[in-house]
């Protein structure tokens, strides 16, 4: 199989966001994220890269659609059950 056909294939694509920090976070009209700030603290204590490896194992390279990057997806979760926010 040629490798750019491999690569459309594939049901998840490892993104740079893990590498995102919020120094290098842009907010619209140039602000910028607080140190403080209680989910960049979160952010800074979660193994990105370590646990996305984990996660693409998960999926399919030839089946369904594409994942969402492991960041949205996890980030999305803990704010959901820390806000207590249903899915409905």
């Amino acid at each position: 199989m040629h490798l750019a056909s491999h690569q459309q294939e594939q049901m998840y694509r490892k993104s740079n966001q893990s590498d995102l920090t919020p120094e290098k976070f842009e907010l619209p009209f140039e602000g910028k994220l607080s140190s403080e700030n209680r989910w960049v603290i979160m952010a800074e204590l979660i193994p990105w890269s370590e646990f996305e490896e984990e996660y693409a194992e998960n999926f399919s390279e030839k089946m369904g659609a594409i994942a969402k990057p492991f960041r949205m997806a996890l980030g999305a979760l803990i704010i959901k059950e820390k806000l207590g926010i249903s899915e409905a």
